[in-house]
């Protein structure tokens, strides 16, 4: 069964995942990504340029399907080996701020006045039709469903 996922990581790493087609999630623990399974979907929630810092973005950035089987270790640095999956991202998709879309989502909208709140932690599943509007707002709807009706088949 796919399950669809919402990330969330400054948009800088969002965009070093998507390049390097991978996802990595709370820091790079594995309780974080181990829940996602090949075909699942996850999407970027960025709340800001870098992490803790820059620019506010509050924004989805990047959005992709799990390729890998299961999470592996990946040897950064010396002292950092983070855990991932490999995710075949949409490269068209162009961010999609959150505020225009806060009514339109389950996710969100029984949360209006506290959806900050809603975004945090590493990642939340979302309902399949949250994720068609967010793929949507990111311009690749069209592409979204034909990866959606070739998995069902």
């Amino acid at each position: 069964m796919m399950t669809f996922w919402m990330g969330v990581a400054s948009a800088e790493h969002a965009r070093r995942g998507r390049d390097g087609g991978f996802a990595q999630l709370g820091h790079g623990k594995h309780i974080a990504v181990k829940s996602l399974k090949k075909g699942d979907w996850i999407v970027y929630y960025s709340p800001r340029e870098g992490m803790g810092e820059g620019a506010t973005v509050q924004a989805f950035t990047t959005i992709g399907r799990v390729t890998s089987k299961a999470p592996y270790r990946f040897e950064q640095a010396m002292d950092f080996n983070p855990y991932r999956v490999d995710v075949d991202y949409l490269k068209a998709a162009r961010p999609a701020p959150i505020r225009p879309l806060l009514d339109d989502l389950r996710l969100t909208r029984d949360h209006r006045a506290n959806w900050g709140i809603v975004m945090r932690g590493a990642k939340r599943m979302l309902h399949e039709e949250d994720m068609r509007r967010i793929a949507e707002a990111m311009g690749v709807l069209a592409e979204f469903e034909a990866h959606l009706s070739r998995r069902r088949l």
